[in-house]
């Protein structure tokens, strides 16, 4: 099934029930789709206009491809604002904890531009980021991915950023909305996988994602413009800190993780 599939299906009545297979991420499924089923799990409790402001999230244990229980519930809802909590289990133990922040646009005289997209060279000019089995994770052939800054995973490279260009491969043509963005900005490798010299596993721990607004009215099969910047990383764990931008520049996504290194 295309992403687009899985959301139609997550947005019923019945909701998310299992996780579907090709998405694997070594021992886990890929984090920016049950990021996204969680999330529209806390959506459904949400009632009025507000839309997601910002998520952080928990990876507690991996994720596998089989039946899910997701429970949702709202913290509390203010005039302008409204917290929402909630859990991905697999067989009783709790495998994704969520915090959401839904809020409504309001007046406001303070107005910052949002940082300026980077100059990357046409993804047709850009080293598409090859599928190698055994070695790149199972869910990439979902997308396309082009490298504009940066060196390929397990290259030795001391820079700390890397990026380029990014969009759904998978027959996905819908208009994006805030799970297609989740699975969007959280599809490129860790930057700190580029600076080992040889394959080895590496798993977000946590993860702080904000979503600007209005969002881009744009489709899942456009390109859309990353780049993640390697912070701190020390003792086996890393902060990278990355962007999402439409491919005309606007900002769409923050996203902040704490990824474990196990090499």
């Amino acid at each position: 099934m295309t992403f687009d599939q899985l959301l139609l299906e997550w947005q019923t009545d019945r909701g998310a029930t299992t996780v579907p297979s090709g998405w694997s991420q070594g021992r886990a499924t890929f984090g920016g789709l049950i990021a996204a089923m969680l999330y529209e799990k806390m959506a459904a409790q949400v009632v009025g206009e507000s839309s997601l402001r910002s998520l952080t999230l928990s990876f507690v244990s991996p994720v596998g491809a089989s039946a899910v229980q997701l429970d949702a519930q709202v913290l509390r809802a203010g005039r302008s604002v409204t917290q929402a909590q909630g859990h991905l289990l697999q067989e009783g133990a709790v495998m994704l904890a969520g915090l959401a922040s839904f809020g409504c646009g309001r007046e406001s005289s303070v107005k910052v531009d949002t940082p300026a997209a980077p100059e990357f060279a046409a993804p047709e000019q850009c080293l598409a980021l090859p599928y190698i089995e055994g070695v790149v994770p199972e869910f990439t052939q979902k997308y396309d991915y082009r490298i504009a800054r940066g060196q390929l995973p397990f290259s030795g490279t001391e820079e700390r950023h890397l990026g380029g260009w990014v969009r759904f491969n998978d027959g996905s043509d819908g208009t994006v909305g805030i799970s297609h963005l989740l699975a969007l900005i959280d599809a490129w490798p860790p930057a700190t996988l580029a600076m080992l010299k040889a394959p080895a596993p590496a798993s977000s721990l946590t993860w702080t994602v904000e979503l600007m607004e209005p969002l881009p009215q744009r489709r899942a099969s456009d390109w859309w413009q990353y780049l993640a910047e390697v912070e701190q990383a020390e003792d086996g764990y890393a902060v990278i800190q990355a962007r999402l931008w439409d491919r005309h520049g606007k900002l769409a996504a923050l996203s902040r993780q704490m990824v474990t290194i196990f090499g």
